[in-house]
Parts: structure tokens; C-alpha cells; sequence
């Protein structure tokens, strides 16, 4: 059975649903997002990292923003954890833009959840650190988080703290490293599977770049648009530690070429 159908199943085995969902801007005479189902199964203690793949205009981000309740659906439902998201559900994403406040330090910046949440200045510096320490920007913390201050990379790596300090949990990303020289994109990769595989976080990644896509996913699903639905799944059997060198291994290299084969084969190109 394919996985990106609906799959009638209790909502406890799952972290995150998306069960028929549709939008529509004029009334449901035109549906730019129809008969969409999404399922991210939870797997604790190894977490899930999940990509979607496709056109310009699919709807990838739009996904990101119905499991953050930032948008709503025009029907069907949006469950995470079993139960629906709403304005209280607290879920993290990290944009391709830049998203931190410059007015604010690096520290306070990657604290700011628990400032919300009311734990005590103290507390939340310690935690905040423990992050920075691991995102590999110790000595930057009193450094107010803008450019050229800090590079890009430096900026998004205080977004992903931030983000993992609020909800290690569940991790959105929208096109993150976009807008990154290569040599930083390929040391931001190397940093999320490190976070990934410390906090067993499901992540759910959209990204254009077909090599990323393999190297960081589990699971890739692919999109299409008119109307936007998930369309194929394609399951990444590679081993879930990697490295470098795994972008060497011949079979890597074969599942770049058969997600492309795909993409093409979805956007009707031949």
C-alpha cells in the first residue's frame, strides 16, 4: 500500500497527519490543494526525517505552514501528536530568509521560547548555551544575531538552536540553506544530522536540491501541483548514520538518479 495515502490507524502512532485536506480561496470553485494525506509514523528514540520534493508551487511550504498552524485548510484535518493543531500548538520552523531578531543577542535569541514559557533568565542562559555549544557558535553568544555581524551560516545556525531549545520534538524546514555559499550548505548539512541523531528529533525538510534531499531523508515525497497533492514516496535505504562519504557510494549516486527520474517523470517532462 502506498504510505502517502491515508492509512486508517490510531493518531497515537502517528506524530504528524494530514488527512484529506484541501484549499481553496474562492469558495471551492478552484482547488489549489485537494485530497492531500500526509503521514509521519513516530519513531521514538530514532525520529524520522522526512523531505518533500517538488515543483516551484506545489504546495511544499504550504504543508509547513498547516502543521505549524500558521495556515488553515479549507477542509480536512491537521493532527500532530494526535491531536489538532491550533494557535496554542508550539512547532518550530526554520525559514530560508533569516529569522532572527537583530535587536537581540545570539544568547537571548536561542532563549527566547523558554522567555515566553516564563523560565527564569538563569536557567534559560544555561540551556540556551548548551545549544550554542552545540551548533558551534561558543563566543559568539553576546554577538546580536544580524549581518554582517554573523555570516548566514552563522544566523541559521541560531535559528536551528533556537528551534531545537523550543521543540526538539518536531523540526520544520523550509528551504534552510538555500541561500548559502556550498562549502557552508555542506557543513549546515553535517550539523543537522549530528542534532538529528542527538535528539531523535522528526524532521520535515523542503528543499529543491535532489542530492540534499537523498542525503539527509529517510523518506522523500513528492509533490504536484494543480491541484497540489503528494504524488509518489520514495523510501531512502541508506544506513542512518551519515558522512561525506556516503555521497561517494555508488548506490547513493543510483538514488539521486532515480528521485530525478521521478521528478521528471511527475513534472511530465520525459
Amino acid at each position: 500500500m502506498s504510505t502517502y495515502a491515508f492509512e486508517d490507524k490510531a493518531s497515537l502512532d502517528n506524530i504528524i497527519e494530514l488527512r484529506n485536506i484541501g484549499q481553496s480561496y474562492d469558495g471551492g470553485s478552484n482547488w489549489i490543494i485537494k485530497d492531500l494525506n500526509f503521514i509521519v509514523e513516530d519513531k521514538p528514540g530514532q525520529g524520522q526525517f522526512v523531505v518533500l520534493l517538488g515543483m516551484s508551487g506545489s504546495g511544499k511550504s504550504t504543508v509547513l505552514r498547516y502543521i505549524s498552524a500558521l495556515q488553515k485548510p479549507t477542509e480536512g484535518q491537521v493532527l500532530v501528536k494526535g491531536k489538532p493543531v491550533d494557535e496554542k500548538t508550539h512547532i518550530s520552523m526554520v525559514f530560508q530568509q533569516y529569522s532572527s531578531l537583530p535587536w537581540m543577542t545570539v544568547l537571548d535569541n536561542v532563549g527566547l521560547a523558554l522567555n515566553y514559557q516564563g523560565v527564569s533568565k538563569k536557567e534559560r542562559d544555561e540551556k540556551a548555551m548548551e545549544l550554542i555549544k552545540l551548533v558551534g557558535l561558543e563566543g559568539h553568544e553576546k554577538k546580536y544575531a544580524m549581518y554582517p555581524t554573523l555570516s548566514g551560516g552563522q544566523l541559521q545556525r541560531v535559528a536551528i538552536a533556537r528551534s531545537m531549545l523550543a521543540n526538539p520534538d518536531i523540526l520544520l524546514m523550509d528551504e534552510p540553506f538555500g541561500a548559502l555559499d556550498i562549502k557552508t550548505r555542506i557543513q549546515m548539512q553535517e550539523l543537522l544530522l549530528q542534532l538529528w541523531e542527538k535528539f531523535h528529533s522528526t524532521v520535515v525538510f523542503v528543499t529543491h536540491d535532489i542530492s540534499e534531499a537523498v542525503y539527509l531523508g529517510d523518506d522523500i515525497y513528492i509533490m504536484k501541483y494543480a491541484p497540489s497533492r503528494i504524488v509518489e514516496h520514495i523510501h531512502i535505504d541508506l544506513p542512518l548514520h551519515r558522512t561525506r562519504e556516503t555521497k561517494r557510494d555508488p548506490h547513493f549516486t543510483q538514488l539521486v538518479h532515480h528521485v530525478e527520474d521521478v521528478m521528471m517523470k511527475v513534472s511530465g517532462d520525459k
